[in-house]
């Protein structure tokens, strides 16, 4: 069938389809990311609960790895799938109150959109999350509408399974309610036992969670709070503000982020498309949460992907309204931000398939040393198997453990060292992590170690946990054969114990006992 013929639905499936084929074997060409090996080791360590976020990246990892074996591409499958699946919903809420044509422009936004493309294949909470929040955007809207308790409780189900990914989730159930209170067509819907059920059902979801924190000092929620700000003697800042619009101009793109601005601008015209109820909703679930994180960020720093979910239900308004085809009125307004749209989808393309080509052949014009995709993605395995061929020389190979003085560094090699054997993060000077959770110094005591560091003079520190350090050995990662920054190597004999975090101020909000330690 010829793509001019087919009905713009079934294009806009197509895409999805095509562009999440790509993303399957896109994931499976570059090595994990720091981040990425942290949540595979969640995986491995399964639990209810886990310090700085939400289980459900780690459940899914253990999965697929299950399934698939322990490789780059099962790690990244959640991420895949969830992206498609929120894909497909919000391809859904544009079919069902815009219109086929709008479908088929959401199809093609959505695919354009450099946050959606990167949470798509990086392991993740996002690309779980964004398949949540798009589920429960169009089962809710479902049930605003009808009524039906099928409806309310598969976005009851969404809503506990995006708590189960990322906290953040419970902002969409507050924008959700907040639409229905402030609604004069959906209000009443708020008086019926329907959407409380769906409300309890959802929550009920997220004890596990409750209960680990609960079991663990709040521990998750004084991560939490930290990364708010709180504590942080900081008052008011612009800094990070400027910081936090940068990222967004730069991870959807300037002018996709000028169509989504403009879209939430006309939701509230009475010429625009679509009846005014599914306008104010998604507007209701889209803006808060850009918002929300914009006024964090004049108090703390905030990164750039923390609000990607809330450009889920924009894409759709940006779509249906300065799509190619979209039925609106000939006002100014619409034909100026139409203009606009090819440029938008073109640049979102464009510095989309720069940025995946470049993390495989480095074309973009950058020195080494600032290029992030080598720095996160290069010579993991190579630097996994020097450590295990180190390791081999110490004199009692067996007992000696791996460790990386940050939980990043101690996960890649837990991935990249020949056999993925269990490995240790010191902790003691940087931060808190689930490593604390895993380990306890009577598991390591008088044994040796093979450590890694990105500083050259860690050999004073590292001497206040072990009995004797020898000088480190420099590895450097390289890309395409030019230098892009050195590793240290350290040989480590002796462990005395020191691995957990020591707060540098008794009032920081972190500061609060870590048992129970999980035996291994």
């Amino acid at each position: 069938m010829a793509l001019t013929r087919m009905r713009p639905f079934t294009l806009a499936l197509w895409i999805l389809a095509l562009f999440t084929l790509m993303r399957f074997f896109h994931a499976g060409t570059f090595l994990l990311v720091p981040d990425e090996t942290n949540y595979w080791q969640w995986g491995r360590h399964l639990d209810w609960g886990y310090h700085d976020q939400a289980p459900m990246i780690g459940w899914l990892i253990r999965f697929f790895c299950e399934i698939m074996g322990h490789t780059e591409r099962a790690v990244r499958m959640p991420s895949i799938l969830g992206m498609a699946l929120a894909g497909l919903y919000m391809v859904l809420v544009a079919r069902r109150w815009f219109g086929d044509r709008a479908a088929l422009a959401t199809a093609i936004l959505t695919q354009s959109v450099l946050l959606f493309q990167v949470g798509g294949i990086l392991a993740t909470s996002d690309g779980i999350q964004a398949a949540a929040w798009a589920g429960a955007t169009y089962h809710v809207a479902r049930a605003y509408e009808e009524n039906s308790w099928s409806q309310w409780l598969w976005g009851g189900f969404w809503f506990g399974f995006g708590l189960l990914a990322k906290f953040t989730m419970v902002l969409f159930g507050l924008f959700a309610l907040g639409y229905g209170l402030f609604s004069k067509a959906h209000r009443y819907r708020l008086a019926g036992i329907r959407p409380w059920t769906a409300v309890i059902m959802g929550s009920a979801m997220f004890l596990p969670v409750i209960y680990w924190n609960a079991s663990h000092n709040w521990n998750s929620l004084r991560h939490v709070a930290h990364l708010g700000g709180a504590g942080s003697g900081s008052a008011f800042t612009l800094k990070y503000f400027f910081e936090y619009i940068g990222s967004e101009l730069g991870l959807i793109t300037p002018v996709i982020f000028i169509l989504v601005v403009a879209a939430w601008v006309a939701a509230f015209r009475k010429d625009a498309p679509g009846e005014p109820w599914i306008r104010q909703y998604l507007v209701a679930t889209s803006l808060p949460m850009v918002l929300f994180f914009a006024l964090l960020s004049l108090h703390t720093r905030i990164y750039g992907n923390w609000p990607a979910a809330g450009y889920l239900g924009a894409s759709v308004l940006a779509a249906a309204f300065f799509g190619p085809s979209a039925a609106v009125p000939a006002a100014k307004f619409y034909r100026r931000c139409r203009k606009l749209w090819p440029w938008a989808i073109g640049s979102g393309l464009l510095l989309t398939g720069l940025l995946l080509v470049h993390v495989l052949y480095p074309i973009l014009p950058m020195p080494p040393h600032k290029d992030r995709a080598a720095i996160e993605s290069r010579s993991w395995d190579q630097l996994g198997k020097t450590v295990a061929a180190m390791a081999n020389d110490m004199p009692d190979p067996q007992s000696t453990f791996f460790f990386g003085m940050r939980y990043q560094i101690a996960s890649e090699l837990a991935f990249y060292i020949p056999g993925q054997p269990r490995t240790v993060s010191i902790n003691r000077w940087n931060r808190p992590n689930v490593y604390d959770y895993w380990w306890k110094d009577e598991d390591l005591l008088t044994n040796d170690a093979i450590g890694v560091s990105r500083n050259p003079d860690m050999q004073q520190r590292l001497l206040q946990v072990f009995e004797r350090v020898e000088a480190p050995v420099p590895f450097t990662v390289t890309r395409r054969g030019e230098k892009v920054r050195d590793l240290y190597i350290y040989r480590c004999y002796g462990f005395q114990g020191g691995l957990r975090w020591q707060p540098a101020r008794p009032d920081d909000i972190r500061a609060a006992p870590l048992l129970p330690v999980r035996q291994n």
